[in-house]
């Protein structure tokens, strides 16, 4: 039984060193040298391309591979399709161009040198991923694909929910200290409260 305790207790410290790891290589990244950030952009955008790519064909293949009913056709969930497609593309696209005003992208290795605090970030701290998220559960309302509303997409965001938690936000508070320890409790991750704390 000490055996066992002991190897949990290894692999933790395992996965400690591999979360400080990354979050040291994206602060050592995001405050680098200028050029060295812009090289990494693409790089970022690829691996962000590709999970998008993996959620959506993910949900076909589990979809035939299990014979899953198809989300219904119906105008409603259509209208709804289209509207969880537009709202999120309108939130992405709005945080692109606060992103490109502050001299970044919304990529975490070539991020603005500025805390954004203001606008949808005043609401929430990831309005992008929330962007995200509602566009691409738009586009599997409109696939009609079950798989990816029930199971794929709520993988994705959890995954980009520890990931924020273990690595991007560690590495926020290290650059941007008590600021934006400050900014975390008063704003919640990805959905606005009905009223904000002053």
């Amino acid at each position: 039984m000490g055996s066992g305790r002991g190897r949990v207790f290894a692999e933790h410290d395992k996965f400690e060193d591999l979360r400080l790891n990354l979050s040291r290589l994206f602060h050592s990244v995001a405050t680098g040298p200028k050029r060295r950030r812009e090289r990494l952009t693409p790089v970022g955008l690829t691996a962000f391309g590709a999970s998008l790519a993996l959620v959506i064909f993910g949900g076909f293949l589990t979809d035939r591979l299990f014979s899953l009913p198809s989300i219904p056709q119906s105008r409603s969930w259509m209208v709804g399709g289209g509207a969880l497609l537009l709202i999120g593309s309108a939130l992405c696209g709005w945080c692109v161009g606060r992103f490109w005003k502050a001299r970044g992208t919304p990529v975490p290795f070539n991020p603005p040198e500025e805390l954004l605090q203001n606008g949808l970030y005043g609401w929430m701290r990831n309005p992008m991923l929330t962007g995200v998220f509602l566009a691409l559960s738009g586009v599997g309302v409109l696939l009609r694909s079950l798989s990816m509303v029930l199971f794929w997409i709520p993988g994705y965001v959890l995954a980009h929910v520890l990931e924020l938690k273990l690595v991007e936000e560690p590495e926020l508070e290290r650059r941007f200290g008590t600021a934006y320890g400050e900014y975390r409790r008063r704003v919640p991750m990805f959905f606005p409260r009905p009223w904000r704390r002053s």
